[in-house]
């Protein structure tokens, strides 16, 4: 395979409602997709992080910069770039993870799509659907917060995510098991994206009573020291998010009890073949996983549910129809069908922007390669 050209399109697509969290509101999905075009196809990517490094180190401008200054003069120089070569090609660049899944995803897509094999069955998919959950901000009241929840039932998800931090955590859950019923009713889950400290875990194990699939990465980033003493603590089972990088995290964190559920974002590991690395760890150790989400388009969606498909993967997801996010996206959307989402089944990730819609949100383009003419 060889690689002809890469271009950068950042893109802006409002959100049909403002999704806050502990780290701030979101009002658009503003970011940017990669296409890499090849001898003999082409492949496109997103980068699921923000324009600011809130939820995460990376950012927006700042991987545009890494990808085109160093990474992709890395996996350009390469005799054949396949997707198998990115990972060692692009190691002795520190962290970046999102940046090298938006690369590395691009190029397995093309590579995927040129031997005519879908993601899923490449990632070794046992499923045609996956089910399907999905995750509400933090509101301005609880009212606000039962009409989002009971309109997401009424349309078919199977579990329900809550986003909490300090001032918003008891009585949203609690609101939630009085009106919509107990484990056996509802699967609940919360998320705090890193809003405690240790120092909190005695008001943290008040949530036990309301019997929660899990909380999430409820710590500071990267303590799996603290988490795993919050876990001799707590009931609820906790799951890291932020702080998992690689499969050797989830490794180590399940080793010192620091979590017992894993959350596999493959942007934030770097992609989906440590993605699927990390399934493995988990799967071997006994412990459930599930696929999260970033908010993304069509385009990052589609490899999630192929991902999602893998037989470790027993929890509902945050693989949410399109229409949750966005009223119009750049690719077809995924519509639920009995709480569940389709596998893409087509070559690559099995999905592509639609011309006119790429064209109206895109922002900008930039060619950061161009091969020999």
């Amino acid at each position: 395979m060889k690689l002809d050209r890469v271009e950068l399109l950042h893109v802006a697509i409002p959100l049909v409602t403002p999704f806050r969290t502990s780290f701030g509101t979101m009002t658009t999905k503003d970011t940017f997709l990669l296409h890499v075009v090849t001898d003999e196809a082409e492949g496109w990517s997103e980068f699921a992080a923000d324009p600011e490094p809130l939820y995460c180190s990376e950012f927006v401008s700042g991987a545009e910069t890494v990808i085109r200054d160093f990474l992709l003069p890395r996996v350009a120089a390469l005799p054949e770039p396949t997707t198998a070569a990115l990972a060692p090609a692009m190691a002795k660049i520190k962290g970046h993870e999102l940046a090298k899944a938006a690369l590395e995803t691009a190029f397995l897509d093309a590579e995927l799509r040129a031997h005519g094999m879908p993601l899923a069955t490449y990632l070794g998919a046992v499923r045609d659907r996956v089910p399907a959950g999905v995750s509400v901000g933090i509101k301005d009241s609880v009212p606000a917060l039962l009409d989002d929840v009971e309109r997401y039932l009424a349309e078919g998800y199977l579990r329900i995510k809550l986003k909490i931090e300090p001032g918003w955590d008891l009585a949203p859950v609690r609101a939630v098991r009085e009106r919509f019923g107990g484990p056996d009713t509802l699967p609940l889950q919360v998320d705090a994206n890193t809003a405690y400290t240790l120092a909190d875990a005695e008001h943290l194990r008040r949530l036990d009573e309301y019997g929660l699939l899990l909380i999430e990465e409820p710590l500071e980033e990267n303590n799996l020291h603290a988490h795993a003493l919050l876990q001799q603590r707590i009931a609820t089972p906790v799951c890291l998010d932020e702080s998992l990088h690689h499969a050797r995290d989830g490794a180590a964190a399940i080793a010192m009890d620091a979590c017992r559920v894993v959350n596999v974002k493959p942007a934030r590991v770097g992609g989906y073949l440590e993605a699927r690395r990390l399934h493995d760890v988990a799967a071997a150790h006994g412990v459930p996983a599930w696929v999260g989400g970033m908010l993304e388009t069509g385009i990052g969606r589609a490899p999630n549910l192929a991902l999602a498909a893998l037989p470790g993967f027993t929890l509902p997801g945050d693989t949410s129809a399109s229409g949750r996010y966005f009223a119009e996206d750049i690719t077809e959307p995924f519509v639920l069908a009995d709480g569940h989402l389709p596998v893409p089944r087509t070559p690559g990730i099995g999905i592509e922007p639609l011309p006119d819609a790429l064209r109206r949100f895109t922002r900008g383009c930039s060619v950061l390669y161009a091969g020999a003419p």
